[in-house]
């Protein structure tokens, strides 16, 4: 069970942490629980309750309305309101409480009626990348455990890897050849995954190599087959001392290719690019280069 302050709570709700206070006091919504040392702390129920509290409130209802239902009652109206509603911020809030009740069919139902509804692309650029965004912050705060994390990463895996195998590539005169990868150690692979499958879906060939890639092998790989574009996402590793000299010599060792870089190893960085390197800093400056370079 993880343990969160109100300001936790305030992150993940949205609902400023004076609000909480204002509840709890009120409506007695939420009980915080103390330390030994009595700090004030949260657990996982509460986080559901305040979660779930949000959507409602995002969705017009009055908070002393929300305060009087059951437990039974909160959640029937958030199924109910995430089921009928196509906006992303219910549906991110809906896919965070199945990942930390580790639903698996809830997830389902969640994922299979936004893409009959939106498509696939649409459903991962509107729904499931914020999530993995939320995902993020959760892992940095302590507010996921390994367990959901590991839950929630490999259905969103298993949908990539589905989309990716229903698609028939069909060469045309103006196809590029891309090369997937990350580097050795880098074992962040659903947003390379997401990559491939735009990619793909533009009838551009893709060499996809996956996770951990040592880098000799990237090069005897790259000599092989000549790909135009060399793409990864740069995570965790290599880490800020090395990565200057790790994109440097990536560029120097493929000289012929475009390499396209992205991650929170290289966004936001003040690196120094070589010539033939790129950063993209969200997924529709990807789109956008894939569909503008033939």
């Amino acid at each position: 069970m993880s343990l969160y302050s109100i300001r936790d709570l305030e992150h993940l709700s949205g609902i400023k942490a004076h609000t909480l206070r204002v509840w709890e006091q009120r409506y007695n919504l939420v009980k915080p629980k103390r330390t030994d040392t009595n700090i004030r702390y949260y657990d996982d129920l509460d986080l559901k309750l305040i979660l779930n509290v949000s959507l409602l409130k995002e969705n017009g209802y009055k908070i002393s309305k929300i305060a009087q239902m059951s437990e039974h009652d909160l959640r029937d109206r958030v199924i109910e309101i995430t089921e009928q509603s196509s906006k992303s911020p219910d549906q991110i809030q809906a896919l965070t409480l199945a990942m930390i009740d580790l639903d698996e069919d809830r997830f389902e139902k969640l994922i299979s009626t936004n893409t009959l509804q939106m498509g696939f692309e649409r459903t991962m650029t509107q729904i499931i990348y914020p999530f993995l965004v939320r995902i993020g912050f959760l892992w940095q705060t302590g507010a996921i455990n390994p367990a959901q994390e590991h839950f929630i990463s490999h259905l969103i895996r298993q949908k990539l890897i589905v989309a990716i195998d229903g698609q028939v590539y069909t060469p045309r005169p103006d196809s590029r050849k891309y090369l997937l990868y990350l580097p050795e150690g880098e074992m962040h692979e659903l947003s390379l995954l997401f990559a491939s499958f735009i990619i793909k879906s533009r009838n551009h060939k893709v060499i996809y190599l996956g996770q951990s890639l040592p880098f000799q092998d990237l090069v005897e790989v790259y000599k092989i087959h000549r790909p135009d574009t060399v793409m990864s996402i740069i995570t965790s590793t290599p880490g800020q001392d090395i990565i200057q000299e790790y994109i440097e010599k990536v560029c120097e060792k493929l000289p012929e290719a475009k390499i396209l870089l992205s991650g929170y190893q290289v966004v936001g960085q003040d690196l120094r690019l070589p010539s033939n390197a790129r950063i993209f800093n969200k997924i529709e400056d990807l789109v956008t280069y894939v569909e503008n370079n033939r």
